[in-house]
């Protein structure tokens, strides 16, 4: 086609899209909120948990575990460098200080109908590559159309809806969505990640590669060595350095990643010096491993900052494709086997509270019985899901912490006979088969080693043998892309406004895809419609009734035993940096600290003396 029928057919289409638009109420806008109005107005500089004067410069070091392989963030294959996403940028960025709504980045505005049935992006003229080039509406179409077929299984489910993607104006890009209502659309449109189409013609995206690959981000690979070390550097001439959303971030001028062999090694590292930062998940080593001179005297901060995150749901879940585990009886037998409040007193030092909610932490978790809304939502599927559902409050087992489980497994035992699992030469087996149940708990750190040898001890006392592997973290990958596991321990991060990835954790269709986050295996009708009644939801209202009622049938199918959380951050880190004022309610706000020179000048002569 030559340049002037396609031109004119561009404006054709920008016409004829402009033409159906007026027919319906269309907002342009500089930022998208889930429910309500962003906070921050169309001339907003920064936000409120930045300062705009942060000092630049300085290096940030952190510790990874294990190893990586490729520097493409983006697919299954191989094992991907720590930070590797920093080289890349989105079309629109969460502020960390409401539940759910973004700002332009890439985008400089934002079209979309009261219906959010599509949205439009009109792209910043100024957007460019690290080789210069421009950012165009072809990388952006580009990017939906690679991912969805070539990326992580992820992206498959998360941008599942987006029918269409076209381009409608020279610096204009509309997505176009699959029938149904989902509010959320326009902003997962929004976190899409923009990769360059002139970089990735003539090289493979599903190979794992060592060549950085170009992105336009605030950084870009510096040196690296394979599985040992890597380093980014703040781009100087970057082209959104005055974006009001980056105002106050990407303060260092290097960020380097450090690779250790365990989590052990990496502490012990941190007290000599060798990186900068750790935030510790480790309740034992936050209670005694910071015991030290570095911390005492002040040169190393060790602090507990509160957050507002909604904590979601860790625990051990169960590979409901294995036999053993498809009855949900067997699954909540299980579960009486596991000592909370003796672990939390004996291992954890007291420092969690126990999870009862998939969305812990959070307005939008089940408690109690159901209200009025929920009953609403869960009536239609009456005799589809566990009675329970309606007649009791969730609660997973729970002990006195003396250590004394006795009442507990006799709970255990009782349902687990029930549903025809009996001793015979002391294992328990299937009447029906006579086949043995037991299973392997597939773990990827040896800290948790420690909280389920007295897990497998009880279930001994049941006749169940269970088994402790633990694998190297590439393994351990694998396995769990291949779905090729009994059961393990797994954390499945909840956000305010749930919506498409609850598809990703638990849908029917997601089951089957390997390498996708519905690593339980469930396959539910009754669950899929709820995922879309959630996706659905009109408001706030609605959403919490709807996600609630998600959560009373997750629960109650018993397919993990729910673990614990801690409502903070728990960092160590050495006294060289400084942060603003305010600290975002649903985020730690590191992209904001800086290097404070007087700090590293004094760090500096104090380890010298």
């Amino acid at each position: 086609m030559s340049a002037r029928p396609a031109a004119l057919l561009a404006a054709l289409v920008a016409v004829l899209w402009a033409a159906a638009a007026s027919a319906a109420e269309v907002r342009t806008v500089h930022a998208l909120a889930m429910h309500g109005e962003p906070k921050y107005g169309p001339d907003f500089k920064h936000f409120d948990y930045a300062n705009p004067d942060a000092p630049k410069g300085g290096e940030i070091r952190f510790a990874a575990i294990g190893t990586f392989d490729t520097l493409n963030p983006f697919t299954l294959k191989g094992t991907a460098a720590a930070g590797a996403g920093s080289p890349f940028e989105t079309l629109l960025v969460g502020s960390g200080d409401e539940a759910f709504t973004e700002y332009g980045l890439i985008a400089e505005s934002i079209e979309v109908p009261e219906d959010r049935s599509w949205v439009a992006f009109t792209l910043r003229a100024e957007a460019r590559w690290h080789d210069g080039t421009p950012i165009t509406v072809e990388d952006v179409i580009f990017s939906l159309e690679t991912l969805k077929t070539k990326g992580h299984p992820f992206y498959r489910a998360y941008y599942a809806s987006v029918a269409t993607a076209e381009k409608v104006g020279e610096r204009k890009v509309k997505f176009t969505f699959t029938a149904g209502e989902n509010r959320e659309l326009p902003l997962i449109v929004g976190q899409l990640p923009i990769l360059p189409k002139h970089y990735w013609q003539g090289r493979d995206f599903e190979q794992p590669t060592l060549e950085p690959p170009l992105g336009s981000g605030p950084y870009r690979v510096d040196k690296f060595e394979a599985g040992r070390t890597i380093t980014y550097r703040r781009v100087a001439d970057y082209w959104g350095k005055d974006v009001p959303v980056n105002a106050g971030h990407n303060n260092w001028d290097a960020i380097r990643h450090d690779y250790y062999r365990d989590s052990t090694v990496a502490l012990e590292a941190l007290k000599a010096g060798a990186y900068d930062f750790r935030q510790e998940n480790n309740s034992k080593l936050w209670a005694t491993a910071y015991d030290i001179a570095q911390v005492r005297d002040g040169r190393m901060i060790k602090e507990e900052v509160a957050h507002e995150i909604p904590t979601g749901m860790q625990g051990l879940v169960f590979n409901t494709r294995r036999d053993v585990f498809k009855d949900r009886r067997v699954r909540q037998a299980l579960a009486y086997a596991f000592d909370f409040e003796w672990t939390n007193k004996t291992l954890f030092y007291d420092q969690y509270t126990r999870s009862t909610s998939y969305f812990s932490n959070s307005e939008l978790a089940a408690s109690g019985l159901p209200g009025e809304a929920e009953l609403a939502v869960l009536e239609p599927y009456r005799g589809r899901v566990p009675d329970e559902v309606f007649t009791a409050a969730y609660a997973p087992p729970s002990t006195d912490g003396s250590g004394n489980s006795r009442a507990n497994l006799r709970t255990a035992i009782d349902i687990l006979e029930t549903a025809g699992w009996e001793i015979r030469g002391g294992k328990r087996v299937d009447t029906a088969t006579g086949k043995a149940l037991e299973f392997e708990i597939l773990l990827n750190s040896a800290d948790f080693e420690r909280v389920m040898h007295p897990f497998v001890q009880n279930l001994k006392r049941l006749g169940i043998a269970a088994t402790i592997r633990t694998v190297d973290t590439a393994q351990y990958q694998n396995r769990m892309d291949e779905y090729d596991f009994d059961a393990t321990i797994e954390v499945f991060g909840q956000s305010l406004s749930p919506g498409n990835e609850q598809r990703d954790f638990w849908s029917s269709a997601s089951a089957d895809i390997p390498g996708g986050r519905n690593i339980i295996g469930i396959k539910d009708p009754v669950v899929d419609e709820l995922i879309d009644l959630v996706i659905a939801a009109p408001d706030r209202e609605s959403l919490i009734a709807r996600t609630r009622a998600l959560d009373r049938v997750l629960l109650w199918g018993h397919y993990l035993i729910p673990n614990w959380h801690i409502r903070s951050f728990r960092v160590a880190y050495w006294n060289k940096f400084s942060r603003p004022a305010v600290t975002p309610k649903y985020a730690l706000g590191l992209e904001t600290w800086w290097v404070d020179r007087e700090k590293e000048a004094a760090l500096g002569r104090s380890q010298t003396n």
